[in-house]
C-alpha cells in the first residue's frame, strides 16, 4: 500500500502538471500571456504539491487519495445532472424581413434622394439616430479614431473586390439539364465548396422567412419586392484568423473581416456557376448583394446557432466566421438541423461579450421574442455608430468569446464538455475567466502589421464604456 499510494499520487501529479505545462506552451503559441503564466504557475505548484503529498505517511496518502476519489465521483455526478437545462422554444420568424431596415442599407441612404425621403417617411423613428451616425467619421475613414494610412488600404482593396463580384452572383443557365441523384450530387457540391475554400458546408430547404421581402442593397432596384423561387440553399462558412482577430477593434480585424468576405463570396460564386453550367438556376448571396438572410440560412443548414451577440456561433470557431449562401432549384438533400441548446445555455450564463462590448450594444438579459422567434437582439444602431467612430468593424465580441479559441484538441475537449453538461458549462466559464480574464487582454497582431500601426500604446478605449446614441 505504501508504494502503491505513493506511485498513484506521483502519477496524478505528473498528469496534472504536464497537462498544465502543455497548455501553457499552447497558450504561448496563441499569444495568451495570462493563460501561459497561470498554466506554468499551476504546473509548478501542482508538481510541488503532489511531490509533498507523496512524501507524507501512508495513512495521510491514503486519506488524500480517498478525497481525490470522492471529488472525482462528485464531478462525474454533477457532469450528468440536468443543471441549467434549456427548453426548446420557437426560433423561426413568422414573416420575411425588409432589407431596407438593416443598418447597412440605412447607412447607404443619401440625404435629399428619393430613397432617403421614402424610407424615413415610412420610418421616422430611425431618422434622427441615422443622421447622427452619418455625422461621424465612418467605416475606414481617414478621420476615424483608429485610422491607419497603410493598414486601411487592405480592407478597402478587399471591399472593392467584393463590390466587383456583386454582378457575378447570377448568370445564364445551360439549356440542357444534367440529371443527378440528389443524394449523390449533394455531397459532391459540399466537397466542391470546401475545395473552393469553405470551412463547413450544409444544405437546407429554402424557406420564405430566409428571403428578404424587399431589396435594400446590392444590384437590385431599391425597394423592389424580392421573388426567389429556389427550393434549396447551400450554406458555407469561412474562418477568420484567430491571430488577426486578437487585436480587435483595431485595423487588423477589419483587414481580416474584409478578406474573408471575399473568400466566402469567391467560394459561393464558383459553386453557383458550376450549378448553372449543369442546367439549374443558382444565385450566390455575398456581402452587399444578398437576397437572403445569410446567417439564418446557415443556421438552418445545421452549421451553428445564434448566440448572445446575435452572430452565428459555430461549433469549433464560435462567431469567428464569415458566411456565404448559394440558392438553387437543383434537387438536393437537406441536412437535418438540431437546435444547439448547449450553446444557448452557455450564452445564457457567460455574458462576456456584453461585458466587453465597447458600445454596450449587447444585451445582458435573456432572449426575447422578435417576430415570433426567441433570440437575443443587439442594439444595431449603437454598434454601427461605434464602427463609424473607430473606423473598423470592431470584432471585440468575437475576440473575447470563449467559443472563439482556436480549433485544437485542448479547446475542443472543453467544447465537448460544454455540449454535454450544464455543470461543465459553468466550470468552463469559470476556467475561461481564470485563464483569460473577464476582460481579456488584447493579443498582438502579426508582426508584419504592427510596425505601421497608428494605435497609441495603452489605448484602452475598446474595453471602456463607449455608448453612442
Amino acid at each position: 500500500m505504501e508504494i502503491f499510494s505513493k506511485s498513484i499520487l506521483l502519477i496524478i501529479g505528473a498528469i496534472f502538471s504536464l497537462g498544465l505545462a502543455n497548455f501553457g506552451i499552447l497558450s504561448i503559441q496563441e499569444k495568451e500571456k495570462r493563460a501561459a503564466r497561470i498554466s506554468f504557475g499551476g504546473a509548478t505548484f501542482g508538481a510541488a504539491l503532489f511531490f509533498l503529498a507523496a512524501s507524507q505517511p501512508t495513512s495521510t496518502r491514503v486519506t488524500l487519495l480517498s478525497i481525490l476519489g470522492i471529488l472525482g465521483i462528485i464531478f462525474i455526478i454533477l457532469f450528468f445532472l440536468p443543471i441549467g437545462k434549456i427548453k426548446l422554444e420557437n426560433d423561426i420568424p413568422r414573416s420575411r424581413f425588409n432589407e431596407r431596415e438593416i443598418m447597412f442599407a440605412r447607412a447607404n441612404l443619401k440625404s435629399g434622394t428619393p430613397n432617403y425621403e421614402s424610407y424615413y417617411k415610412l420610418h421616422p423613428e430611425h431618422k434622427g439616430i441615422d443622421d447622427r451616425t452619418r455625422e461621424k467619421a465612418g467605416l475606414l475613414s481617414p478621420q476615424a479614431k483608429f485610422f491607419d494610412p497603410l493598414l486601411f488600404t487592405a480592407p478597402n482593396a478587399s471591399f472593392a473586390l467584393t463590390g466587383a463580384l456583386r454582378e457575378a452572383v447570377d448568370g445564364a443557365v445551360a439549356p440542357e439539364k444534367q440529371l443527378f441523384a440528389p443524394e449523390e450530387i449533394s455531397p459532391y457540391l459540399k466537397e466542391l465548396a470546401r475545395y473552393y475554400g469553405a470551412l463547413d458546408v450544409g444544405i437546407t430547404d429554402l424557406e420564405p422567412y430566409h428571403i428578404y421581402s424587399h431589396t435594400g442593397r446590392g444590384a437590385g432596384v431599391y425597394g423592389a419586392p424580392i421573388e426567389l423561387d429556389h427550393q434549396y440553399a447551400i450554406a458555407l462558412t469561412v474562418e477568420m484568423d484567430h491571430e488577426m482577430m486578437g487585436d480587435a477593434p483595431h485595423a487588423p480585424v477589419v483587414m481580416e473581416s474584409a478578406k474573408q468576405y471575399v473568400e466566402s463570396a469567391r467560394a459561393a460564386i464558383q459553386v453557383a456557376n458550376v450549378i448553372r453550367s449543369l442546367g439549374y438556376a443558382a444565385r450566390a448571396h455575398i456581402d452587399g448583394n444578398y437576397q437572403v438572410i445569410a446567417p439564418l440560412v446557415v443556421r438552418d443548414a445545421g452549421l451553428g446557432e445564434f448566440g448572445r451577440m446575435s452572430l452565428l456561433m459555430t461549433p469549433n470557431e464560435g462567431p469567428r466566421v464569415r458566411v456565404g449562401v448559394v440558392t438553387t432549384d437543383m434537387p438536393l438533400v437537406a441536412d437535418p438541423r438540431t437546435p444547439d441548446l448547449a450553446t444557448i445555455g452557455f450564452c445564457n450564463i457567460c455574458k462576456k461579450c456584453a461585458d466587453n462590448c465597447p458600445s454596450k450594444s449587447i444585451p445582458f438579459d435573456g432572449r426575447e421574442e422578435n417576430d415570433g422567434a426567441l433570440r437575443w437582439r443587439i442594439d444595431p444602431e449603437g454598434c454601427f455608430a461605434y464602427w463609424c467612430v473607430i473606423g473598423t468593424d470592431c470584432g471585440r465580441c468575437m475576440t473575447v468569446c470563449p467559443f472563439s479559441h482556436p480549433d485544437n484538441a485542448a479547446h475542443n475537449l472543453v467544447r465537448w464538455g460544454i455540449a454535454r453538461s450544464g455543470f461543465f458549462r459553468r466550470l468552463a466559464l469559470w476556467l475561461d475567466d481564470l485563464f483569460y480574464g473577464r476582460e481579456p487582454a488584447h493579443r498582438s497582431a502579426p508582426a508584419w502589421t504592427r510596425g505601421f500601426s497608428s494605435t497609441k500604446k495603452g489605448d484602452k478605449s475598446s474595453n471602456s464604456s463607449f455608448i453612442i446614441k
